[in-house]
């Protein structure tokens, strides 16, 4: 009588699936080699990673920008990186004082941070009190209000020191602006333009950098998350003086998550705890993100 076939043992386990190399190009915005970072997975583990290869310390990076080694506020590094995105890191410079006499409660600036301890101007409002002083730019990064030093404290938190300061009474800002380039004319000319200068990022994924947990490789924003992320950065900088892509896009996230107003409010405590959201900006959020259908 022929053999009975050998009992099949169990299946082999299926190897897990390999998470992808994710290699990065990076340059120092003010003129230097490109260098390959990979291995990080938020914002603080990235400027280590960009220092190491530099050799130079986490804390010298006030920002990074993509695809251009400009002071563009648009094309901050906020929480997403293109797979294809060329990163350059923007260092201290030089450090400057300025006085500024608050003579009305607004001062024109919008504050973000680069979410490893360091404030910065984001924008500067046209015909404000900080318009009118030259010595203060887009990308300057706030290190002390009159001697205080706020280095270690979010965005919200400067806006709201400054918004709290007194009028009629002069206060000192300490600023460090970004390290120029000695001549960036002649390090920028046509044959030896960066690397990454302008590259426009192909594929829809990108890699989402998170403030707690894994990095994740993710499909892009649609245009209506990207439109919706951009009325809450709008509505954060109206109501707080704040501009945070990342911020923004996670209120978003809760909000397509919620069933309402009230559970979006007690979406964004959870989540986001530090803030003390007012109720109608949570009304107006969910409004931006969950618009009511037409003729309601």
């Amino acid at each position: 009588a022929p053999e009975p076939p050998p009992a099949e043992g169990p299946p082999a386990p299926r190897a897990p699936r390999a998470r992808p190399r994710l290699v990065f190009h990076t340059q120092l915005a003010h003129g230097s080699p490109t260098g390959r970072i990979e291995g990080f997975t938020n914002v603080k583990e990235l400027y280590a990673k960009i220092a190491e290869v530099f050799g130079i310390s986490p804390t010298e990076i006030l920002f990074c920008t993509l695809n251009t080694h400009k002071v563009d506020m648009q094309k901050l590094l906020g929480g997403q990186i293109g797979l294809e995105d060329f990163i350059f890191a923007h260092v201290r410079g030089e450090t400057k004082e300025v006085e500024v006499t608050k003579t009305e409660d607004a001062l024109g600036l919008t504050i973000t941070d680069n979410g490893a301890g360091y404030a910065f101007i984001k924008r500067i409002k046209e015909g404000s009190i900080i318009n009118r002083i030259q010595a203060v730019c887009v990308g300057d990064s706030i290190e002390a209000i009159n001697d205080h030093t706020i280095v270690g404290c979010r965005h919200y938190e400067v806006a709201r020191m400054l918004r709290e300061l007194p009028r009629a009474q002069p206060f000192t800002l300490r600023l460090v602006q970004p390290k120029k380039a000695f001549d960036m004319i002649g390090q920028r000319t046509r044959s030896s333009k960066a690397l990454g200068e302008g590259r426009v990022s192909s594929g829809k994924e990108t890699l989402r950098l998170r403030a707690q947990g894994l990095a994740m490789l993710e499909e892009g924003p649609s245009p209506c998350e990207e439109e919706a992320t951009r009325r809450v950065d709008d509505l954060l900088e109206s109501y707080m003086g704040i501009r945070d892509s990342e911020l923004a896009s996670t209120m978003v996230e809760v909000a397509q998550d919620s069933a309402g107003a009230a559970q979006l409010a007690h979406g964004l405590a959870s989540v986001l705890g530090d803030f003390a959201f007012p109720q109608e900006f949570v009304a107006e959020v969910w409004a931006a993100v969950c618009p009511a259908p037409e003729g309601r």
